[in-house]
């Protein structure tokens, strides 16, 4: 008996494949490469995929606006490595630690803070765990609390600009990214303080959640701790400015970033030799990782494209659902339910070559659907059972949070994160208000 198969059903197979590979830890670009070069032989022809295999990974790392991915990679492990983000959480402590949950919403302005100029959420997590935790621990906090606002904080980086995922957003959807970046400003703020908000309404109806901080610093502690906070908001607000401004565009902020951040190390005598090779090393592991991830993606995309899928689905989509807002949460509840089990980047470079075609049919602003991507993303990073920011917590702390407990804490602020995301999905001004304002 012979089977033939159609595009469509080569796509559709495609995409299940490549969800199993991902399921079985299969490395993200090499799943994505071996489904499209599988899929395109049989598409069209093995001379095609290999045609594809050997150009497409050089024509797409040869873009010039992937630069800045290095670059703002490059200007957080500077940051990190050369004690920038030093005193940023005891400053924020100083300021809020006397309201009901203080020492929790101050661990979110600094998480904040730091995820936006490491551009790592891994990163802050890992770090927050070790600097915050213990400290909310002493003060009696709630272990959920805790550590549910250094997980949750964390995830800000990705939509508070320079981020890394809205660079490949705008690169695979050809969105600009100067306009995310400033796009995800409201957004990211607005994030932080609903998260504040819950914190501080539960706070002072359970005063036993957080007990407010009875300690008090003196005026050279208070002195000592501002002087060493300034380096982080000058860096960030710099970047950001020159974008709004025009004075250079988003590849260029990246070096710009990066230069800066050495100028103000070596400005505060912490640019170490150690220091600079170790942000150099940082940088070029994960350049390459993105790369590699970023090349098979594309290829995937090809196959997309090819496969006939996206554009089958979209008829449907748009035949069986009345609006592009009802697609929106068709496609938020998929991308939620995906980020349970697989990283932010897989999600993203996974369904955007398929979802974005939708879109663009249903004359849906792109800009606008990549913020509300993005914070998909961040949703995705804490939710169970594969929350990734939760489990790097847990390996900071070792035995001192039970891991279910992580889970309860960050329960309160998924739910603020769905509530932001309704927001951002009703209200599309909030996301495109800053870049119509840049324009």
């Amino acid at each position: 008996m012979e089977f033939s198969f159609d595009r469509l059903d080569i796509g559709l197979a495609g995409v299940v494949l490549a969800l199993l590979l991902l399921a079985l830890r299969v490395q993200v670009g090499v799943a994505l490469g071996i489904v499209a070069f599988v899929g395109v032989s049989l598409v069209t022809s093995i001379a095609a995929a290999w045609g594809i295999l050997t150009a497409l990974p050089y024509d797409f790392v040869a873009q010039w606006s992937l630069s800045a991915i290095p670059m703002f990679l490059l200007m957080g492990y500077l940051a990190a490595n050369a004690g920038l983000t030093q005193g940023v959480f005891k400053s924020a402590n100083i300021l809020m630690g006397r309201v009901p949950g203080g020492l929790a919403s101050a661990t979110v302005v600094s998480s904040a803070l730091f995820a936006s100029a490491s551009g790592s959420s891994v990163a802050t997590a890992a770090a927050f765990s070790k600097i915050a935790v213990p400290e909310m621990l002493k003060a009696k906090y709630n272990p959920g609390l805790a550590t549910g606002s250094v997980a949750a904080a964390g995830t800000l980086g990705a939509l508070i600009p320079p981020s890394v995922l809205m660079i490949l957003y705008g690169i695979f959807t050809d969105t600009s990214i100067g306009a995310l970046f400033i796009a995800g400003v409201i957004p990211g703020i607005l994030s932080a303080l609903m998260y504040i908000l819950m914190i501080t309404v539960r706070a002072t109806i359970t005063p036993s959640l957080a007990p407010i901080s009875t300690v008090a610093y003196t005026r050279e502690e208070k002195r000592a701790a501002f002087k060493d906070i300034w380096p982080l908001p000058v860096l960030i607000i710099a970047v950001l400015a020159g974008i709004f401004t025009g004075v250079f565009t988003p590849t260029e902020a990246g070096a710009v970033g990066a230069s800066m951040a050495a100028l103000i190390a070596w400005f505060r005598r912490s640019l170490t030799y150690q220091a600079v090779m170790s942000a150099l090393t940082d940088t070029a592991v994960g350049t390459c990782t993105i790369f590699i991830v970023a090349i098979g993606a594309s290829m995937f995309a090809a196959f997309m494209s090819l496969s006939t899928l996206p554009n089958v689905l979209g008829d449907f989509l748009m035949g069986s659902v009345d609006g592009p807002i009802a697609v929106i949460l068709m496609i938020s509840v998929f991308i939620i339910i995906l980020g349970m089990f697989i990283d932010a980047i897989s999600i993203l470079l996974l369904t955007i070559p398929i979802v974005a075609p939708v879109l663009i049919g249903l004359d849906v602003n792109l800009i606008w659907f990549g913020i509300i991507m993005i914070k998909l993303l961040e949703i995705g990073l804490i939710t169970p059972p594969v929350g990734l920011n939760v489990y790097v917590i847990k390996s900071s702390l070792g035995n001192l949070v039970q891991l279910i407990e992580i889970f309860k804490g960050v329960g309160w602020f998924i739910f603020m994160d769905i509530l932001v995301l309704l927001l951002l999905i009703a209200f599309p001004v909030l996301s495109l208000y800053l870049p119509e304002l840049m324009r």
